[in-house]
Formats: C-alpha cells, structure tokens, sequence
C-alpha cells in the first residue's frame, strides 16, 4: 500500500513507504449535538500496490482525482459534536459515489454481468465505479482488467464505507426523526475537457441538492446563507447537483437530507503541484465556522419544505 502524505514537503514519486490503514475511518464526536453526519468520500490517499503495477501514470496524475485535504478541512466536525466517515482509498480504485456497479464494458477483458449498469452518463465520461480516466482524460492503465478485479474493490472497499455511512444515518434517524448528511468534495478550479463548463472560473462552493429532490431549500439556504456570508461565492447545482450518495440517501419528504459540498481547490491548494497552499488554514478557519452552523441544526428543522 503507497500512501501519500499531506504535508507541504509532500512527495510526487511513487516510490514511497508502504503504511497499512482501514478502508475508512469513522470520527466520532464524545456526544452528538446534531443530527448531522460529515462524508468525505474522496479524499482517500492510499494507493494499494496492485493498482500501481497496472497504472501507466505516475504519482501527480493519479492523484488529480482525489478531493485533496477535504478531510483535513471538515476534520473538527467532532468538536462540534458531528461525526465524519473519511475513506482512507483513493477514488480512483474505486469510487464510492458512484452505484456499486457502474462499469464501461471497454475496460474489462471479460463480459460484464447483465445487472451491471453499462450506460449511464458518468460511465461515459469515464468515470464509473471504477474509473477509466483521470480528471485530464488520461487512461489509467496499461491494459484492460477482469471484472473479479471490480468485485473484489467494490466488495472490499465500496461496500464496508456505505455499511457504516448507513448505520450513521440508522443512528441519526431513530435519535431525531432524520437527519442531514453533508456530503464534503472538492473541484478544480477550471473546467475540465469532459465538463460541460470546459475552461471556466468556478466558483468558490457548489451546493448539489438535486435541485430540491436530496436536500430541502431551506437548509440548504441556510448553508449558501452562511458561507456567504464569510465572503464566498456560491453556486447551486451547476456545476454539479450530486452523485449517488445524495440521489441515494436524499428524501427530504422523510426528513431524510443529503447536500453535496464541492470546494474550489484553487482556494487552498496548488492544484499542479498537489500541495496545500498557505491559504488552508485561513480555509479550514473558516469551514469551522459553517461546521458551527450545522450544530445549531434541530430535529425541527428536518421537517419538508418540499
């Protein structure tokens, strides 16, 4: 297993020491104060050995998939007596934002199962559980897989991160009626060649709520409220509305929410480089701030504004 550190003097080579962590770690707060739960799904930066040998790209290009430092960013949350699940694997091993079988047929030398979803939008993009590409179009491996080698990560990895995500949840809703999941990412700064804003400014957050049908307007103007608040720009759904954690666990109708967090990396990081900059702990500060807001969050405020 390569990981790579966060520090600034941080690595870019492969070559690397090989540490052994969980797939995901659950932080917990001594007492829950909301009925809030952090997920940082795609800031896992360790790389198993077996996926380098068969990646044709090195170290800053693989690493251009992963939401960097996001969980260092959201890592008070249990100060602030709210738990956070980080994924401790990188994205693109496997990515848990995605359907547990969401796979191009083009990637694997053998047929693919009729139950596996072949066609949708992000699979297209290269992009599936399993990704085909990274965040600049490049192939990442040598040759094509077999698909034993896509059920033992999604058996392995995928699954044990959504077993706890859902037993937070469990937990959340049968102690409040419901609960709020704040889904945290990060996003280049600039469009990339597969976006539909190819070449363009982002702005400095993104909220997904699937346009209403994962998260009620009302928390989430709440969040657009506060992060402007601290002299951000923010962006609603466009350009993105969420993956599959916020189609899946989102259902405002049963107080059931789910809001997507994309960061603009161009904020706190050198995006080339793969380094924080020294602009994330003025970042981070802030971020608490928001972390603060979601505590003042009541059961009451889980009701419908559908």
């Amino acid at each position: 297993m390569i990981v790579f550190s966060n520090s600034i003097t941080m690595p870019v080579s492969l070559k690397n020491k090989s540490f052994k962590k969980p797939t995901h770690q659950v932080f917990e707060p001594k007492i829950r104060l909301a009925p809030v739960i952090f997920a940082s799904p795609h800031s896992g930066r360790e790389y198993p050995n077996d996926f380098i040998s068969i990646s044709k790209l090195g170290a800053l290009a693989l690493r251009s998939t992963e939401d960097s430092f996001v969980d260092q960013l959201f890592s008070d949350a249990p100060t602030f007596g709210m738990p956070i699940l980080q994924a401790n694997f990188p994205r693109a091993y496997v990515d848990p934002n995605r359907e547990p079988f969401e796979l191009d047929p083009s990637m694997f030398s053998d047929d693919l199962p009729k139950y596996v979803n072949t066609s949708s939008r992000r699979v297209a993009a290269g992009i599936g559980t399993i990704a085909k590409v990274v965040s600049s179009g490049q192939n990442i491996y040598v040759g094509k897989i077999k698909f034993s080698e896509a059920v033992k990560r999604i058996n392995l990895y995928y699954r044990p991160y959504h077993k706890s995500l859902r037993k937070l949840l469990t937990e959340t809703r049968k102690a409040s009626g419901g609960y709020l999941l704040v889904d945290c990412h990060s996003m280049p700064s600039i469009g990339g060649p597969n976006d539909a804003d190819n070449g363009k400014r982002r702005a400095d957050f993104v909220l997904g709520n699937r346009f209403g049908n994962a998260c009620g307007s009302n928390l989430t103007m709440r969040v657009a409220e506060c992060i402007s608040s601290l002299g951000y720009s923010v962006s609603h759904n466009n350009p993105f509305s969420g993956g599959f954690t916020t189609q899946h666990y989102g259902r405002p109708s049963d107080r059931l929410h789910t809001l997507q967090i994309e960061i603009n990396r161009g904020l706190y990081m050198d995006e080339k480089t793969i380094k924080p900059s020294p602009n994330l702990q003025i970042l981070k500060r802030d971020i608490n701030h928001l972390i603060e807001m979601f505590r003042s969050i009541k059961p009451k405020d889980l009701a419908s504004d559908c």
